[in-house]
């Protein structure tokens, strides 16, 4: 009888971001992704969303490496975090490992990892396990599906993957590949990407794009053009500096990461732009406008991000008006929309020219779509299939395409983020459940938990009231005060009369309680202040006592 593996979803499942599976085979885990999300409208405060690494913090001496699918954020941007935690090597191709490096060594934790670079077709041993990194094209290079090789047969995880014939690296989905091993040893199970399961037909070419911008370039001579993208869509960026280059312009880039990620490609041979066509940012008032095309970050819309400062006239590099076009070359990712919404609306303000993929064909996805799902599934021909990365629409999706070629419904498991699932000589079968809610992070430090966050929407929702008074701690009456000061409850100068009846209650709640107990007295006051507010106003602020002595 061979010995098991378990699978445990961490993150991904039924979500767009967080991915991050656990492999464990004779007690030994090695990870496949560790990737964050990005807060929804609803998340107050929060920067960023982490999956729960307490199940991980439990078993950390077991943990013997993480391998990288590729280097997009989503999969590779909680590293920098539970490196924090547990220390072990990572394994991916040298572009994914660069990427993941920058935000690492950000976090000062460079000491806390080893980067393992592995080539297309290779095999390495990774704890218990025989990985086998197989080429898939996306909209980030050298990304990988992978073959884990197990005394269970070969679990197949697709990464993030769509079948391009003529991808701008000429570096293609190894369909071949993947059905050589299904015609040898068979794949038993087999975890794939469901972002497009409800998509119908195929994903264009991410080389249909240069047409669209090289039209685009050409009604905008004369003019200085913006473009901005994910920094790590280097095959983006890629045709963008091609185009720019064909009309005489110069490249210069704006961002952080957007800087960083276009040297480090440029670096492995990634990205092809010519020495004498790349500028400082710095550099760009002695370019003139029709000279000119930026390469910048902010597609989504983000706060802080150079597009975002653009938008609002705060940019230090550079400042928007008529006469530019921008461009931008992404699609917003669910729940983005209103932010990038407010990106353009304030581009359009300042009189610049917008263009989006809403009204021109700026973009592709880089996920496959339902022909290219059951493409992959009949040439695989699985034993068992786990739908995974997408929201569960697509993963229900997904499950309905692979039983359209051939799978039986049963062979078909949709599982959730906390799930372990293991396969054994008896097949596959859910075997337990793991934490695997959201951690939030705030800034650069984690763990904002749900009751913070509970307090980010009563502060947006209803307010804060503060009320300040100094009881004498002999005989417990108020000897100066109630001051009340609030903000998103009432407006202070229109609500006098209201404020001072409040005054007059927390007054008299004090001198009832005849308690000279400052921890009771918060108490007394925080009751007394909730219960008028509410009777008055039918709302509920947030009502911080502070109770001084004297």
């Amino acid at each position: 009888m061979a010995n098991p593996v378990r699978i445990t979803f961490l993150g991904g499942l039924g979500e767009i971001g967080r991915n991050c599976a656990a492999f464990e085979l004779d007690g030994r885990i090695v990870l496949l992704d560790c990737g964050l999300m990005f807060p929804e409208a609803d998340m107050l405060g929060v920067d960023l969303v982490l999956p729960d690494f307490t199940w991980l913090r439990e078993n950390a001496d077991r943990v013997d490496g993480c391998v990288l699918s590729h280097g997009h954020e989503d999969h590779v941007g909680a590293l920098s975090f539970l490196l924090r935690e547990l220390s072990f090597p990572i394994y991916g191709s040298a572009l994914s490992l660069g990427i993941a490096r920058n935000r690492i060594e950000e976090a000062g934790l460079l000491q806390r990892t080893e980067f393992i670079a592995v080539e297309d077709g290779e095999r390495r041993r990774i704890g218990p396990f025989d990985v086998e990194f197989i080429p898939v094209t996306h909209s980030v290079p050298d990304g990988f599906a992978t073959a884990w090789h197990t005394p269970q047969g070969v679990i197949l995880h697709s990464g993030d993957w769509k079948l391009d014939l003529t991808p701008v690296d000429g570096r293609t989905t190894d369909l071949a590949r993947i059905g050589q091993i299904a015609a040898s040893s068979g794949i038993r199970l087999v975890l794939a990407d469901s972002t497009n399961a409800e998509e119908e037909g195929h994903t264009r070419s991410e080389r249909s794009i240069g047409a669209s911008l090289a039209s685009l370039f050409a009604a905008a001579r004369g003019q200085r053009i913006v473009t901005a993208c994910f920094a790590s869509h280097i095959h983006r960026i890629q045709q963008i500096a091609d185009v720019a280059v064909a009309e005489g312009r110069m490249v210069a880039t704006l961002g952080l990461s957007m800087k960083k990620n276009v040297r480090l490609a440029r670096d492995l041979g990634r990205l092809r732009i010519p020495d004498d066509r790349i500028c400082d940012v710095a550099d760009i008032e002695n370019v003139a406008p029709g000279e000119l095309c930026v390469i910048s970050t902010g597609s989504q819309g983000e706060p802080l991000s150079a597009l975002a400062r653009m938008a609002a006239n705060e940019n230090k590099w550079l400042r928007v008006g008529a006469g530019d076009t921008i461009i931008l070359s992404s699609h917003p990712i669910p729940g983005n929309e209103t932010s990038v919404g407010k990106v353009i609306d304030g581009l359009h303000r300042l009189g610049a020219d917008v263009v989006h993929s809403g009204i021109a064909d700026v973009h592709v996805t880089g996920h496959a779509k339902a022909e290219e799902i059951k493409t992959l599934i009949s040439i695989a021909d699985p034993e068992w299939l786990i739908p995974v990365h997408g929201e569960y629409r697509h993963m229900i999706h997904h499950g309905r395409l692979a039983v359209s070629v051939g799978l039986l419904e049963d062979d078909v498991m949709v599982c959730a983020d906390g799930d372990q699932v293991e396969l054994s000589d008896k097949g596959l079968a859910r075997v337990g459940e793991v934490p695997a809610g959201y951690l939030y992070v705030d800034g650069v430090v984690g763990d904002v938990n749900h009751g913070v966050l509970r307090d980010h929407r009563v502060l947006a929702d209803e307010g804060v009231v503060v009320v300040i008074v100094t009881v004498d701690v002999r005989s417990g009456k108020v000897i100066a005060g109630p001051e009340i000061v609030t903000r998103g409850w009432v407006h202070a100068p229109e609500a006098e009369d209201l404020l001072d009846e409040a005054r007059r209650r927390v007054t008299t709640a004090i001198e009832r309680s005849g308690d000279t107990d400052f921890d009771t007295l918060k108490r007394v006051v925080r009751k007394a202040l909730a219960a008028f507010v509410n009777e008055r106003t039918r709302r509920k602020p947030m009502i911080v006592p502070v109770v001084m002595e004297a």
